[in-house]
């Protein structure tokens, strides 16, 4: 390939912008997962807390700093979330099954998105060495300004909030 023209570089500096822009959205992403998933670890281990046969005054949350103090049967069950909403009675046994099987789905799910954003990490970085090398070869140019940032932090800075654009990909908290 020859010197780049302004045009390729306006296009190399949109790509550019475009894959951290991707970055930032995997980072959202995989930081809401994480929490969710923190989330179900705290239910597992209040479920493993509760003996078999049973206990007295447990304190349940109930949210916003509220807790109820009650007693839990050896025969009480837990009911879970099933998806969409609908929620079902479960033993408690099944109930720590399934928070354990959705925690693995997860872990694979964020190990995917961190994979991704590596990956765009990268191609973020080589086309910004791309860019920069095009600058150098236009420099002493026209005085019209094609620039972006260059140095690539681990974090982009964070971006006003902007409207989410429902995907098939985004995790809710019924899944």
């Amino acid at each position: 390939m020859g010197a780049p023209d302004r045009a390729e570089l306006q296009q190399i500096a949109q790509l550019v912008e475009m894959n951290r822009e991707r970055l930032q959205v995997l980072e959202q992403q995989v930081h809401r997962l994480e929490e969710v998933r923190l989330e179900q670890v705290r239910a597992i281990m209040s479920l493993e807390a509760i003996p078999e046969d049973g206990a007295s005054d447990v304190m349940i949350p109930l949210g916003g700093g509220v807790q109820i103090i009650a007693d839990v049967s050896a025969e009480a069950g837990a009911v879970v979330d099933i998806g969409s909403g609908i929620q079902a009675e479960r033993t408690r046994a099944e109930a720590l099954e399934m928070l354990n099987s959705r925690n693995q789905e997860l872990m694979q799910l964020m190990d995917q998105m961190k994979t991704e954003f590596d990956e765009t990490e990268k191609v973020v970085l080589d086309l910004a060495n791309q860019f920069n090398d095009g600058v150098a070869v236009l420099e002493g140019g026209s005085s019209e300004e094609v620039t972006t940032p260059v140095e690539q932090t681990e974090t982009p800075p964070p971006s006003p909030k902007r409207r989410r654009r429902k995907r098939g990909t985004d995790l809710t908290l019924d899944d």
